[in-house]
């Protein structure tokens, strides 16, 4: 077919003469090309079809190989960045650049990072934003950069994410703990401690005066001395948390129990006397106990140890929130290895959500902005909700437990070298 024949058969698929399917304008390239792509690759085909932007003025589009290096020409883009499986699409690349005679950005392709617990396709993500698996695509479990701001990760906690995993011409798996280790290593050093009570149980001591309000000094961060500290209040009625006492404790709970003495941090030490119980759930909802005058600030003049630190909250100054616990998405290390016929999404972790809607935190936190980031002490690092926290109404999320999983891994592993 000669070269006016050729234009004639693209102008009329041009002006819509053919139905779907029926031509394609191909690049005369190399039918015995080792490389599948390069023989004689389709550049237009015709779809009649209206186009978001467009409608339907056109009824020819240009395949993404051919379109590929001419946009990235266009755009003046110096690396175009593929992963592997684009390596012998490189080839085409260049050829179709050099025979149009424009810029040559160049190709570089890398392997594919996946993390375990997670998928990070978007046509699986689409599909759990679509099917309300998740509230969107800035939901704080998704594996988006939406989704990690609103969980409180930081940029440079992803930065050096992305600084320990390095590039790879190979496709890997990273672990999560890896994750959540940079984020830990990166928040640690910037964010203020604050105490919050996530599940409160009310204690009352009973020798404390009954309108007496002190103020005692807080730590805002150990790592950073210039961070100073702050006053907390501290009341006859306080918040602690319900795992923090049992009725009657094992060996090795060191925490509050019937006749067992705590600190407070930053406040006194207390012994538990005695506890009331709901009648009807048989759920322990009140402690009543007593402190020591002379162990203000966390320690006793006679030098006597206590084998627990207990954070709280005075009752009469906490301010109620909303907390979000959030847990990996996926039970299975590799949610997308199912079996032929069985949904990816039987995977779904069911208790990747928990919402706690009493918890009570100090009130200094009810001033802070969304985005905020702090370490509620002996819980984790958690963030102000950008979208759904008010100050009528307090959410905030977890980013991550304060435990590294990722040191701990480490450490096995130098073990079994």
């Amino acid at each position: 077919r000669t070269i006016e024949e050729n234009l004639d058969l693209f102008e009329k698929m041009k002006a819509g003469e053919y139905p779907d399917g029926t031509r394609v304008l191909r690049a005369k390239i190399d039918m015995s090309s080792g490389n599948m792509n390069m023989r004689d690759p389709v550049m237009y085909r015709i779809l009649h079809a209206d186009h978001h932007r467009t409608g339907d003025k056109w009824c020819i589009y240009p395949t993404y190989d051919f379109t590929h290096g001419q946009s990235d020409s266009i755009e003046g883009i110096t690396h175009s960045l593929c992963s592997i499986e684009f390596e012998d699409h490189r080839p085409l690349y260049d050829w179709y650049i050099n025979e149009l005679e424009i810029f040559h950005p160049q190709q570089i392709e890398f392997g594919r990072m996946s993390i375990n617990y997670t998928v990070v396709s978007k046509r699986k993500l689409i599909q759990l934003v679509e099917s309300g698996i998740v509230n969107g695509w800035d939901d704080p479990r998704m594996p988006t950069l939406s989704g990690m701001r609103r969980r409180g990760y930081t940029p440079m906690s992803i930065r050096n994410f992305l600084d320990l995993t390095g590039v790879a011409k190979h496709n890997s798996t990273v672990d999560f703990a890896l994750l959540e280790h940079s984020v830990r290593e990166d928040l640690n050093k910037i964010a203020p401690r604050r105490m919050a009570v996530l599940n409160p149980l009310k204690v009352i001591i009973d020798n404390y005066p009954d309108d007496l309000v002190e103020e005692m000094d807080a730590i805002n961060n150990p790592e950073d001395e210039s961070a100073g500290t702050r006053k907390v209040p501290f009341s006859k009625e306080l918040f602690i948390e319900h795992s923090d006492f049992m009725e009657d404790p094992p060996k090795k709970f060191f925490r509050l129990g019937p006749g067992r003495e705590v600190r407070l941090r930053y406040g006194y030490f207390i012994t538990c006397n005695e506890f009331v119980k709901d009648e009807k759930s048989g759920e322990i909802t009140e402690l009543h106990c007593t402190y020591d005058p002379a162990s203000r600030g966390g320690n006793s003049p006679d030098g006597r140890k206590v084998k627990a630190t207990l954070h709280w909250v005075s009752a009469s100054h906490a301010v109620k929130a909303e907390v979000r616990l959030f847990s990996h998405l996926f039970m299975s290390e590799n949610p997308e290895a199912v079996e032929d016929g069985v949904d990816w999404k039987t995977n779904i972790n069911p208790e990747s959500l928990e919402v706690l809607s009493e918890a009570m935190l100090e009130p200094c936190l009810k001033d802070e902005k969304p985005g905020y980031k702090c370490q509620f002490e002996r819980q984790g690092y958690f963030c102000l909700d950008e979208f759904d926290s008010s100050p009528d109404h307090l959410v905030f999320n977890r980013t991550t437990t304060l435990r590294d999983t990722w040191a701990r891994i480490q450490k096995q592993a130098k073990k079994g070298k």
